[in-house]
């Protein structure tokens, strides 16, 4: 059956489509290149990617039309009004993403749902109201990176999900119970919230016995003295509540913000739609900009306009990820105004005055490739900075994502426009902060977002005087360079090592295995480049996407040179950022 004809069928059975009707005709192409059909991404002719969120659709998700779509590797049916039990996704066994939060369905899932589906990397069934275990069969989805589950009524154990793969999960706001596995400790807390019957070390909530084991009289004495100690606390709440009626943070708290919030005002093309539905308006705050409001923003750059906590604790949120610095969201405003959040966890180095000073000096930078904070919130316990959002989102998920429509679109020159750019706002930078030991210190691919015509912009930059000491080997990508690992030693050059993963990455299209903690998966990007120049086959580790570019190979080897020359194992043989540069700027299209 022609992808058309399948999707035309797969219409048919769902309601409320008004959103589709003006593109979903007869006799054009859902991949035409000068009208594409609504939420349909395409590699060539064949459809790979439908993301169809927030458009109202309800319905029968007939899944037998889609199984049709040979190449149909990413389905977004998100913040819809679809119901009842899940769809039979299982039938589509080479899916890679499923997102379909936001809805109505309900249910319990099958042990052995997702047998079959061993392709799955992205699965978000969050905000719906499944219910019973969560089902065996995700433990053995050898492939998966992202699984939200989170607000619905799973109930039973918290299962052991250890594949190595996960970088992202939530469980939280369910009904589950008992001791969170040791191993899943590594996913935070926030990653189990909102289970009152869960323990463990990730929640810092001592698993107690079950009824009936130990002397009665003395778990009844216990039971007392629990309850006393609880009232206590709920009077000292009150009481510091109305001291400080400012500070206030249940709502973000609840939002599990991510590494990221950024400030945008869109435009008319509405490329995402919030997994929290909101319509609050938003109010300028003009005393937040310097910071008078215990519980507010101080906004240290107000080229987006001026805003406050509150704001943002009203807005629509969307959970983008955990990172190594702490969770990201983006949040969207009442009145459709678009930022990246992130919750900095473990930036207790530095005095409120002295951390005003230092995100003063990063909302002033002006480069084409740096991405300066909009705003920031202080506590002693966490921080938010807030930034711009920048819809194309970063370059970890256009080159690992669904490798689909955004991946093909990165062609060659735009993959060299990409490393330029790239060094460009290293080489800022490293002026910009030369006395810094770590001018970035946090270079990889999740922090360079790409604008809309694929100019890189660096985040997360130039925090190295922020945080703990005790910290920042498990939250700065720099001390992954062999020098950090062997000889806890850091310089610029640490930096260099970083840009060169970044070069090896884009040209190979690999997940570098220097991204993950215990480098299990991925790929050894440093060691399997040296072979392949020690044994002058690196024409064979090029990108299959851009290694069609025949007339470019020559310079792409170059660059694949530039590369293993700033990730050489021994700083002193590792070329600096200013020869990195140079050479980067040489390479032509």
């Amino acid at each position: 059956m022609p992808d058309d004809v399948a999707l035309l069928g797969f219409k048919e059975t769902l309601k409320n489509t008004n959103a589709l009707d003006s593109s979903w005709t007869n006799g054009t192409s859902p991949c035409s290149k000068d009208k594409p059909w609504t939420g349909v991404g395409c590699n060539g002719n064949a459809v790979q990617i439908l993301k169809l969120q927030g458009l109202g659709l309800s319905g029968e998700v007939d899944v037998d039309y889609l199984a049709e779509l040979d190449n149909l590797r990413s389905i977004t049916i998100s913040n819809n009004n679809f119901s009842g039990p899940i769809p039979q996704f299982n039938k589509l066994g080479a899916l890679k993403s499923l997102y379909i939060q936001g809805n109505l369905f309900s249910g319990e899932i099958p042990p052995d749902f997702f047998s079959q589906m061993g392709s799955l990397k992205k699965l978000w069934l969050s905000e719906n109201k499944f219910s019973g275990k969560i089902p065996e069969s995700l433990l053995q989805l050898q492939n998966l990176v992202e699984l939200r589950l989170d607000h619905n009524e799973f109930s039973g154990p918290v299962p052991l999900i250890e594949q190595k793969s996960l970088v992202n999960i939530s469980l939280a706001d369910n009904k589950l119970e008992g001791k969170i596995p040791e191993s899943m400790s590594r996913f935070g807390a926030e990653s189990f919230e909102g289970n009152p019957g869960v323990c463990g070390t990730a929640l810092q909530k001592e698993c107690t016995p079950p009824p009936g084991e130990g002397n009665d009289s003395q778990g009844s004495s216990t039971k007392w003295i629990i309850l006393g100690v609880v009232v206590a606390l709920l009077l000292t709440t009150i009481l510091l509540k109305a001291k400080q009626k400012d500070d206030h943070f249940n709502v973000l708290g609840k939002e599990n913000l991510d590494d990221e919030v950024q400030v945008h005002i869109p435009s008319s093309n509405r490329r995402s739609t919030s997994s929290r539905r909101g319509n609050d308006s938003f109010h300028s705050r003009k005393g937040s900009q310097h910071g008078r409001s215990v519980g507010d923003l101080v906004v240290v750059n107000d080229e987006k306009g001026v805003f406050g906590l509150q704001d943002l604790m009203k807005a629509a949120a969307e959970v983008l990820g955990n990172g190594g610095l702490g969770s990201a969201y983006k949040a969207v405003m009442g009145n459709g105004v678009s930022v990246v959040v992130k919750r900095l966890r473990e930036m207790n180095k530095l005095s409120k005055d002295a951390f005003d000073s230092e995100i003063r000096r990063l909302s002033s930078l002006r480069h084409q490739n740096i991405l300066p904070p909009l705003a920031y919130h202080y506590r002693k316990e966490e921080k938010l900075l807030v930034s711009e959002y920048v819809p194309k989102g970063s370059l970890l998920y256009l080159l690992h994502g669904d490798r689909g429509t955004s991946h093909a679109e990165l062609n060659w020159p735009i993959r060299l426009k990409i490393i330029q750019g790239v060094a460009q706002g290293m080489g800022f930078l490293h002026s910009e902060f030369a006395s810094y030991e770590l001018p970035h210190g946090n270079l990889k691919s999740c922090n360079i977002l790409l604008s809309s015509n694929y100019e890189p912009l660096l985040t997360d930059y130039a925090f190295f005087p922020l945080i703990s000491n005790t910290q920042t080997a498990q939250s700065l990508f720099a001390y992954k360079s062999p020098e950090a690992i062997l000889y806890q030693q850091l310089s610029p050059k640490s930096d260099v090592y970083c840009l060169g993963i970044i070069i090896l990455e884009i040209l190979t299209g690999k997940f570098p295995s220097q991204y993950l903690n215990n480098q299990k998966g991925g790929t050894d990007l440093v060691q399997w480049v040296r072979s392949a120049i020690a044994e002058k086959r690196e024409t064979e580790l090029i990108d299959p996407e851009i290694a069609n570019a025949t007339s470019s190979l020559v310079q792409m080897e170059r660059l694949l040179h530039i590369g293993a020359a700033c990730t050489e194992s021994e700083p002193d043989k590792r070329i600096d950022m200013r020869e990195a540069i140079r050479r980067i700027e040489e390479i032509q299209v």
